[in-house]
């Protein structure tokens, strides 16, 4: 079955002490969903654990982003977080410490019923 996108939702997530991308990701992603609330699964006699999240994470280090704690910021369905290169690291002036944000696309699609 192929999958139909039907939401797409985008956030921003900032750590402004630390260097910590994995808190700015799950601030992004939070920040992408906090003003969604999807009923129309129903309608199409589906639940939210039917929909497939796929999450984009942009940072400057993807390597140091746990996907996994991304992954735990949603709630239903089947999440895949990927941290590609993005977002921004601003360094302090001292250069001791850097702000990290990283963006955050948040794909919500469902299989659309039909064989292929």
């Amino acid at each position: 079955m192929a999958r139909v996108r039907c939401i797409t939702e985008m956030g921003m997530g900032v750590d402004v002490h630390g260097r910590d991308a994995t808190k700015a990701a799950r601030r992004a992603v939070s920040d992408a969903i906090r003003h969604s609330s999807l009923g129309f699964f129903r309608m199409m006699g589906k639940t939210a654990h039917d929909m497939f999240v796929d999450v984009t994470i942009g940072v400057p280090d993807p390597t140091q982003v746990d996907t996994a704690a991304v992954a735990a910021e949603l709630p239903y369905g089947t999440v895949t977080v990927t941290a590609v290169r993005g977002g921004l690291e601003i360094p302090a002036e001292n250069g001791g410490d850097a702000i990290i944000i990283a963006n955050a696309a948040v794909i919500v699609s469902l299989e659309d019923g039909k064989s292929t």
